[in-house]
């Protein structure tokens, strides 16, 4: 996966579908109003203090993404 072409909430997203968890209930772990949420999973970057919190509610590392070597 190209670092250039992450989009970080959709990501969350798929991961959130597969554990069969809403957004809804992740904005309530995490302290935040669920339609600010959903607007900042359309985007394509977030902050990474959220993304950090984000990664130990749902127990998975989403910097992952950011760290594969890309050799294209």
């Amino acid at each position: 996966m190209n670092n250039y072409n992450i989009h970080i909430g959709e990501l969350i997203l798929k991961k959130l579908k597969k554990e069969k968890l809403s957004v809804a209930w992740l904005a309530g772990k995490i302290n935040i109003d669920p339609s600010n949420l959903h607007k900042k999973l359309k985007k394509k970057s977030m902050d990474t203090d959220l993304l950090q919190h984000i990664s130990k509610v749902l127990d998975y590392t989403f910097f992952q993404y950011y760290l594969a070597d890309n050799k294209n």
